[in-house]
């Protein structure tokens, strides 16, 4: 066992795009393990767009991001070394740790044991993690989709709107997803199973949503805003819902506003944000189903993985960039 812990720390605020030079690769003493605690090696870091608005010092759901201190992230990793008899060393298990080789989590109880016989470590911060539960939860949760309804889906190659579109197909509903490229729309539609997807980099947005959406849409999955929800909500039948999750286009500069908000009232639309922290009751039904429906090939995921810690940084820059293809993900070992 090494006796340094390499961790990146965030170091300045963006002002506007973030860049590498809000990071700092350091090095730490490796943290010694007392009566209660476990000492965990990470083995993948997940990279989240929530964490560019953690980043900025307003308020927000959450604390901003301490300077100075460890990035915040989810891992998943294994126990090896451990002074509490609820957790063995050989263990796998998912935290949040953040950007850094080692955690020390001082009771245990913020551990959650994971499975790698039914899927790939990775996946835990996926399909099987945050984004998964997010994806179940905005769902059936808000969006609640009837079986023949139109769901409209953004950022649908990403880690959670990849399963929102699936989860919904499973249901029964017409799925149309919005990304960006001729190749991440194919795989949408061709592997995940999309009725349509719409690249909204063609320059065609509303043209061509209005066309995948001939008899309107009845909920949305939004995680981006922008010109994709500006266009979505012209296309929204009356008593329709939006679920807010992400709001990525105003992320790296001001936030973009709706051209059309009489929209809401018009149609007497349901728009609810959420973070899915707030909602520990969805977690264990939303991981029975995936987890079944992971297992049965019923949901299919894609990664992006960047290798060592030091490329976290610019990975999580691609990632709001869309530069990454799926859950983005760092393996540190």
């Amino acid at each position: 066992m090494p006796d340094v812990n390499r961790q990146i720390l965030l170091v300045s605020r963006p002002q506007g795009q973030a860049s590498v030079e809000n990071f700092k690769l350091v090095e730490a003493p490796l943290p010694v393990t007392g009566d209660g605690q476990v000492l965990v090696r990470n083995h993948y870091l997940s990279l989240d767009p929530y964490m560019r608005g953690r980043m900025n010092d307003t308020k927000s759901y959450a604390p901003p991001q301490p300077l100075n201190q460890v990035m915040i992230g989810g891992t998943v990793g294994e126990v090896i070394e451990s002074r509490n008899p609820q957790w063995r060393p050989g263990d796998k298990v998912a935290g949040l740790f953040g950007w850094q080789e080692y955690g020390l989590s001082a009771d245990g109880r913020d551990l959650r044991k994971v499975d790698d016989g039914l899927a790939p470590l990775s996946a835990y911060l996926g399909v099987l993690g945050m984004p998964g539960v997010t994806a179940w939860y905005g769902l059936n949760r808000i969006c609640e989709p009837k079986f023949g309804q139109t769901v409209v889906v953004s950022a649908a190659s990403g880690a959670v709107g990849s399963v929102v579109g699936q989860l919904a197909k499973v249901k029964g509903c017409r799925v149309v997803g919005i990304a960006g490229g001729p190749e991440k729309c194919r795989y949408v539609t061709e592997t995940l199973g999309f009725d349509a997807c719409i690249d909204y980099k063609a320059g065609r947005l509303y043209e061509d949503l209005k066309a995948a959406t001939p008899d309107g849409v009845d909920a949305v999955f939004e995680n981006v805003g922008g010109a994709g929800l500006d266009a979505v909500l012209r296309r929204m039948n009356a008593f329709g819902r939006i679920a807010l999750c992400g709001m990525i286009a105003g992320y790296d500069g001001q936030p973009v506003p709706l051209q059309a908000p009489a929209l809401i009232l018009t149609n007497r639309l349901l728009v609810q944000g959420f973070i899915v922290s707030e909602h520990p009751d969805a977690w264990p039904p939303a991981l029975r189903e995936l987890g079944a429906l992971v297992a049965n090939g019923h949901v299919k995921y894609r990664e992006s993985v960047a290798c060592g810690l030091e490329n976290a940084p610019e990975a999580f820059l691609g990632l709001l960039q869309g530069r990454n293809f799926g859950k983005q993900v760092v393996k540190l070992i």
